[in-house]
């Protein structure tokens, strides 16, 4: 009896250990079967062809159901996120604008780096092809000048392109027309669509050379953008633009400092220029030189003009405005002048002789305030003279100004030239959108 319980013992223990063994080798190491093929990716063109698989030989995947439905929903974000992309991509070539700006007058430099506050590739202003970029609003402009940029020489890059030219005189002129003769030969093989003109105009308003190249008149500007008081300003294809400050002599961006806001400054005023020959600005030497107000005063004349600066005679200009309470802008052929603009970027605030020059400028049908129509609707806060014989009663009553109400005066007429530019680049980027953009009908 004992025998027989003892073998009934063994047999069960063996077979636990075969059962044992089995299961290990079940489970590490028979070989698995391949897995079910994955259904095959689906696409809007609906299902390809797939091969039959035997039911038989798949197995059982519990998961299946939510990888298929999950597969699906991917599939259905992804076609999604492409109409999306393209809704996007259409709706963006249906608004944005590619600019090129061709700067072949120095005003240029003052439209790209004080208005639009541009930076140029290679820094060196004396390099023969400088470059730069940005995004404005719905346009992208590109910028490029500098000697090396020739007509036929360089690539047009945009359909649409803001020439930049100078029209002082006649050597200017013929040099500015053989650009316009460019553009329009552009215009005439379909390689441009639109052209704009910033000019740097005549100091006495003699423009009509550039009526005929008007849309208007038969050619094909679209739009003019034109300094000084220019009468036939419309603000529809003609405006007004600043003269800006002395590019062509390197005038730098001006970045406000505190001690430029807030130190007191050595002289109540300056004046470093040329005094012509029976000009208002001996009168304005004259009166200075009573009571001895050319002694609080940063005074240098000279009796003829020089177009070029000395390292010098820049710093002297530089540092007479910076240690200004006021800078002194008598009229020369024009009223209109970069020292106006100068003395801004410094705060030191212009006294302007506030009268109109010989020529044709004067009020257009827009502005009725000439001269410097477009600084007075701006509503820039200068001091407006019409005879030097006011300026004593003026320089009193700064002598009796706090410093700190001189601080508050700083800061407003840094801030309104701040504003004036961002002003002036807004209604830039707006006239031409408005014009060269194709107009929503729907």
């Amino acid at each position: 009896m004992r025998g027989a319980r003892r073998r009934l013992c063994s047999a069960l223990l063996l077979a636990y250990g075969l059962f044992s063994l089995y299961a290990a080798y079940t489970v590490f190491l028979r070989p698995r079967r391949p897995a079910a093929p994955r259904p095959p990716h689906r696409d809007r063109r609906g299902p390809r062809d797939i091969d039959h698989v035997s039911m038989g030989n798949e197995e059982w995947n519990p998961w299946e159901a939510d990888e298929k439905n999950e597969q699906i929903a991917s599939q259905q974000r992804y076609e999604n996120n492409v109409k999306m992309i393209k809704n996007a991509r259409s709706h963006l070539e249906q608004t944005s604008l590619r600019v090129q700006i061709w700067g072949k007058a120095a005003i240029g430099l003052y439209l790209w780096q004080h208005i639009f506050e541009g930076h140029l590739e290679p820094a060196d202003v004396t390099a023969p092809w400088r470059e730069g970029s940005q995004k404005a609003g719905k346009t992208y402009f590109s910028f490029i000048t500098g000697p090396s940029v020739v007509p036929g020489y360089f690539s047009v890059e945009a359909e649409n392109v803001v020439l930049v030219l100078n029209g002082r005189e006649k050597a200017k002129i013929a040099y500015a027309t053989q650009w316009l003769h460019y553009a329009q030969t552009l215009i005439q093989t379909h390689k441009i669509q639109h052209v704009a003109v910033v000019l740097l105009g005549n100091e006495q308003c003699n423009n009509e050379w550039i009526q005929p190249y008007l849309k208007r008149h038969g050619g094909f500007v679209n739009l003019l953008f034109v300094t000084y008081d220019y009468a036939l300003v419309n603000e529809e294809d003609i405006f007004q633009w600043p003269l800006g400050v002395a590019t062509y002599r390197n005038f730098p961006v001006v970045e406000p400092s505190w001690s430029m806001l807030h130190d007191p400054r050595s002289y109540l005023c300056n004046f470093l220029g040329t005094v012509y020959k029976n000009s208002s600005r001996e009168t304005l030497m004259e009166i200075l030189k009573q009571d001895g107000l050319d002694k609080l005063c940063w005074i240098a004349a000279r009796e003829q003009w020089q177009p070029q600066e000395t390292n010098e005679s820049f710093k002297n200009y530089q540092d007479a405005l910076l240690q200004s309470d006021l800078t002194l802008s008598p009229v020369g052929i024009n009223t209109e002048c970069y020292r106006i603009y100068e003395a801004c970027s410094y705060g030191s605030l212009p006294v302007i002789e506030d009268v109109m020059t010989p020529g044709d400028c004067g009020n257009s049908s827009m502005y009725h305030s000439a001269s410097l129509q477009l600084l007075k609707t701006m509503g820039a806060p200068f001091i407006f003279i019409k005879n030097w014989k006011e300026l004593p009663a003026i320089l009193e009553k700064e002598k009796k100004m706090s410093l700190q109400e001189k601080i508050q005066r700083r800061k407003k007429l840094i801030e309104w030239y701040q504003n004036f530019k961002a002003w002036m680049r807004q209604k830039f980027i707006n006239t031409l959108e408005n014009s060269f953009l194709p107009s929503d009908k729907g």
